[in-house]
């Protein structure tokens, strides 16, 4: 565990530092750490390590043990328990009475996000494709066109806030009690409510409502990836941002074709004659048919690579290629003119035409001598 700094060297005073002292450098520390000020990731840290250096030298009792005892002093006193205290804003709120800059806290609710799920093809997932999707989100209330008045009806002051749009609560911190403010719960933060509400939404001026949209899916997506639809999700309370729609992919199996990184892998099975003599056949692509040429004397496992038939990068540029990978299918020998034929063929067959490792007719030469 890495030592603790010196508290006083944290705050930036002098040990003989008054209490007036003190607060005064722990709230210019506070600003000068807060996530809207200042982006570098380590200002969490520091804030935590400058919260802790007040809460022990705030109080009387524990900065005259740290004072004559230093860090072994405070041990089981919980004086690092700031770390658990919660968000940058929570700590603001308990010691500046508010957020940093003293705005009040009236922030309209962001929208929930929403998802769903589509299903698409091997091939639809290289080359995309669009699906159409149902779900069902909250939206602004037509009827009251997100009011949450009932027709003819008027706002009227919040009771609970008293048109405040905030409420004030007392509670307990690493400081001591403190006073902080929140958004009304009755109107939401617009210190006004419905005399009358909409009927339609019950004056939330939002209600849930079936929707349709058309979404593309992009070449080169992956089952299990999701496409990101901005807005498209859960309406706020009125001010404030929609959520996101999240479509989750799933790709179907297909027996033909098997997804390595950008790669496609097809095994395409061959009969032995078309493997020993040669020839062209034609194989299935995420783009259609192609026309392969098989070498004489292909085995099992060799391969020939189609370029640019694989999946496009879903961020960059370039796209992979399918990897046809043959499977030498021998056939079976039935009746006696069938063993006859082979033997013939075996006889006809040079030694000089087998690998180190003989396949099948290898084997079968062998197996005559």
């Amino acid at each position: 565990m890495a030592e603790k700094r010196d508290y006083y060297e944290v705050l930036g005073v002098e040990r003989s530092a008054d209490d007036d002292t003190i607060k005064k450098a722990f709230r210019r520390r506070a600003r000068e750490l807060h996530p809207d000020v200042n982006p570098d990731p380590a200002a969490e840290v520091q804030f935590k390590e400058v919260a802790e250096a007040y809460e022990v030298l705030s109080s009387a009792e524990s900065r005259e043990l740290y004072d004559t005892y230093g860090h072994d002093g405070l041990r089981g006193r919980g004086a690092s328990d700031f770390a658990d205290f919660g968000s940058f804003q929570d700590l603001f709120d308990a010691f500046f009475g508010g957020d940093m800059f003293g705005r009040a806290q009236q922030r309209a609710a962001h929208g929930q996000d929403a998802a769903v799920q589509v299903e698409v093809t091997f091939a639809e997932s290289a080359t995309g494709t669009e699906r159409t999707v149902e779900f069902e989100a909250v939206a602004p209330c037509a009827a009251c066109e997100a009011t949450g008045n009932a027709p003819g009806s008027t706002l009227q002051r919040c009771g609970m806030c008293q048109g405040q749009g905030q409420v004030r609560q007392v509670a307990r911190g690493p400081f001591g009690q403190f006073l902080r403010t929140a958004v009304c719960p009755d109107c939401h933060g617009r210190g006004q409510v419905p005399s009358s509400p909409c009927p339609d939404c019950q004056g939330l001026g939002r209600k849930a409502e079936k929707r349709t949209l058309n979404v593309t899916i992009p070449a080169g997506i992956a089952s299990g990836q999701q496409v990101r639809l901005v807005g498209r999700g859960h309406a706020g309370e009125k001010g404030a941002q929609p959520g996101d729609l999240y479509v989750h992919v799933e790709v179907a199996a297909d027996p033909r074709f098997r997804r390595d990184g950008l790669d496609v892998v097809t095994r395409v099975p061959i009969p032995a004659t078309d493997a020993m003599i040669g020839g062209s056949i034609t194989v299935p692509t995420v783009d259609g048919e192609a026309h392969v040429e098989v070498r004489a004397g292909t085995q099992s496992g060799d391969q020939v690579i189609l370029r640019g038939k694989g999946f496009p990068a879903l961020q960059g540029r370039g796209r992979g290629d399918q990897r046809v990978m043959f499977d030498v299918r021998i056939p079976k020998v039935q009746g006696a003119d069938g063993r006859a034929a082979v033997e013939r063929l075996a006889e006809l067959v040079d030694e000089r035409a087998y690998s180190e490792e003989p396949g099948f007719f290898g084997r079968l030469k062998n197996a005559f001598r």
